[in-house]
Formats: structure tokens, sequence, C-alpha cells
């Protein structure tokens, strides 16, 4: 198995971010959801994205938020995806004229079975990516699983954007979610905190090591 991209998602320190790319980590994760204990502002941003090393991508995560907001992330932040995490339309992903990724809260309302999973994956077929999360009214960073049997046919679907599983991963368990889904990346946040948007390097490396390991089986 090859081994999965891996984001490290709700990065609020530059020393997270240092932990992050140290452990082998392909892109790390910004939160703008007003919700969120992981929320960022515009300025703290700027800072981490300039402390971003080479070959680690950054993305700006959204909730539903007004296109002013994402317009001055992408104008001043400058990341390399932006993740829409809400109930956004298809127009509105497409209107900012950059690549994004858009999460599914699966098991959620309209995603209850495996076709109607496949069939709103659908709709964003200009995605980079369509990312799989539990469903939870705090739209995501909720540490819940979801049923991947949900994910069936999208696997099977040969028109299927690169599936990105997230929901719940933490050291002990990404082995069997890998080998379960076989993901195209990850997206991890809470598996791997001390507390709401603050990391634990620890957690970090050891969440690295093991999707090193499964990728070798």
């Amino acid at each position: 198995m090859l081994r999965p991209r891996v984001k490290i998602c709700g990065i609020t320190r530059a020393s997270d971010l240092a932990a992050a790319a140290d452990a082998g980590a392909d892109a790390v994760g910004l939160v703008f959801y007003p919700k969120s204990s992981r929320l960022v502002t515009v300025e703290q941003a700027r800072e981490l994205r300039r402390a971003a090393p080479a070959f680690v991508s950054v993305t700006a995560l959204f909730v539903n938020a007004d296109t002013a907001l994402v317009r001055q992330v992408l104008a001043e932040v400058r990341p390399d995806l932006l993740q829409f995490h809400g109930d956004e339309t298809p127009d509105y992903c497409d209107s900012f004229d950059h690549p994004y990724m858009k999460a599914f809260r699966v098991g959620g309302p309209g995603l209850e079975d495996a076709t109607r999973v496949r069939n709103a994956c659908n709709q964003y077929s200009s995605a980079a990516a369509w990312l799989f999360d539990s469903f939870s009214p705090g739209y995501g960073g909720s540490g819940l699983t979801f049923d991947t049997t949900l994910l069936e046919q999208v696997r099977a679907w040969d028109s299927a954007r690169p599936l990105i599983l997230a929901g719940g991963l933490r050291p002990d368990n990404v082995a069997a979610a890998l080998q379960e889904v076989r993901p195209y990346g990850l997206d991890v946040s809470s598996g791997v905190e001390e507390s709401g948007g603050i990391k634990s390097p620890e957690k970090i490396t050891a969440f690295m090591k093991a999707v090193y390991r499964a990728s070798l089986v």
C-alpha cells in the first residue's frame, strides 16, 4: 500500500506546525470557523503560512462562510487549498476559482446510505478531493467515527475524486482504517491533540509512525 497523504488539521501554533512537518505530514489545516476551538484569525494564519516549510501545503477550512472572508484569506494567507466543511453549494465552491476539497458529514441528513453519499459527491465533480467525516453538530473535530461501509459506492466509482478519510482517527486506530478504506489521504485533528487547538507532538509522531507501518503491509 502506498502511504496516504496526511493533513494535520486545526493548527493554531507555529510549534505544532513544526511538529507536524518534522513528523512527515504533507499538509496542515487552518480553521476559519468561528465556533471552533481551533479558530485562527487572518493575522495568525498569515504567520503560520510563513512558518510552513517547503513541501508542506496549507489548507484553509471554512464552514458556510461569507464570500468576503474566503476572498480575504485567499488574498492575505494564500492557502494552497480551500476546504469547505459546511453546506456550501457547488456554485459557491467553484466561485473562488481555486482548488478546493469538499467535506461530507457521513450519516447525517441526506447522507444516511451509500447511494445518497455517492449522489451528494457527484455534485462536486470539480473538487480536488472529497473528504468524509462523521456527522456532528460542530462540523468536524468531534473525535467521532462513522460507518465506513457508507463509502462503498464512492470507493467503487471510477469517476470518484481522491478520497480523504477523517472522523475519529487516532494513532491506535488509523492502521485498521487504512486497511478497510485504503484512502488517498487522511485528515486528523482531535486525535493528535492535548486539548482543542493544542496539538501533542508525541501524538502527531505516533500517528505518522502508525501510518508508515500500515503502509508497509
